[in-house]
């Protein structure tokens, strides 16, 4: 049994509160009041969870088997079509097996689609390196057109995929496949598509996480500050494309510290794109990006992946730590530079 916030669970509910099966679930839901919204599968209805919107809505259910390439060239269709297409798959998969499709059918086009990816980063632990989406943040979020979100858990799953209908245009939400922590207790925080959210305020530094690893940083900022007497201020970047430049330069400014976590490469992701904004920002700071270092990823359960990576409880801590014993210019005038 584990607390979270004074809330308690066991293993009997974890299945409830997993991303995927949330999605399902508020799918079917939004699938009552839109009678546009359709579901494709390639062959993983059960798996990705998008079989409960089928069960509701045989008639706007399409099992395209295994041939992912089809499947988002029939979405496509469908949404010049005049339908509001979801498709789901694993990340890696729609992110690489089937991403000329994505690009030329679906985001040159813009249309009208959105890409409900689970199993993202290492959450897929025990079917090994093949199965590991550790890239497809970098690869989304170079096309054109396209926005990505990556949610904290399955509130704000609920809540993205609820955006996401307003949004004309694709949209590319990952989300894990196991028990993923609850994070948030409610669902009225205000989450708003390219806007992030602070989970603690802070003045020392700044932790920028997204997807499941946004409850590891809180939780390593509790005990940072309990134990080290640090400020830690915790950004849950959920939106990576359009990403909240706002909050970015505002902790650039106010805290001058900045390290960023996340299940995936290291090169493209999160971390990349808030190290874009302070490069272009033109000010310093000490920066540091946490996740998989530009390699391929070994077997195992995905909290001993998180552990071996750094990216849990204890390697933002540890990361944290690390530094603060940065040296940069504090200083500096800003003021003077063009």
């Amino acid at each position: 049994m584990s607390p979270v916030g004074g809330l308690t669970w066991t293993v009997y509910d974890a299945d409830k509160m997993t991303q995927a099966e949330t999605y399902g679930l508020i799918l079917s839901e939004l699938g009552k009041m839109n009678p546009k919204i359709v579901g494709l599968s390639a062959d993983l209805a059960k798996s990705t969870k998008i079989g409960k919107f089928g069960e509701k809505f045989p008639d706007r259910f399409f099992n395209l088997g295994i041939a992912e390439q089809n499947m988002f060239g029939v979405a496509a269709g469908l949404a010049k079509a005049g339908l509001l297409p979801f498709v789901s798959t694993f990340s890696v998969f729609a992110s690489m097996r089937a991403v000329e499709f994505l690009r030329t059918d679906v985001c040159y086009q813009n249309l009208n689609v959105k890409i409900i990816a689970t199993h993202g980063g290492t959450s897929f632990g025990s079917a090994g390196t093949t199965h590991h989406s550790i890239e497809d943040l970098s690869i989304i979020r170079a096309i054109p057109n396209i926005q990505l979100i990556v949610p904290a858990d399955a509130v704000e799953t609920a809540l993205a995929v609820q955006a996401c209908v307003e949004v004309e245009g694709p949209v590319y939400i990952r989300i894990g496949r196991s028990f993923e922590p609850r994070v948030y207790q409610t669902d009225q925080y205000g989450f708003q598509i390219g806007k992030s959210v602070e989970m603690k305020s802070g003045t020392d530094v700044t932790v920028i996480a997204c997807g499941a690893v946004v409850y590891h940083a809180v939780e390593a900022a509790n005990i940072l500050e309990r134990e080290d007497g640090i400020s830690i201020r915790v950004l849950n970047m959920h939106t990576i494309k359009p990403i909240d430049r706002e909050a970015i330069l505002k902790a650039l400014s106010e805290t001058r510290r900045i390290v960023t976590f996340e299940d995936h490469n290291v090169i493209g992701g999160l971390g990349s794109a808030v190290s874009e904004v302070i490069a272009e920002s033109g000010k310093a700071c000490a920066f540091t990006k946490v996740g998989i270092p530009d390699q391929f990823t070994p077997h195992g359960y995905p909290e001993d992946l998180m552990h071996y990576y750094k990216i849990d409880t204890d390697g933002i801590v540890e990361k944290v730590r690390e530094l603060l014993g940065k040296e940069f210019e504090k200083e500096e005038d800003w003021e003077d530079e063009y």
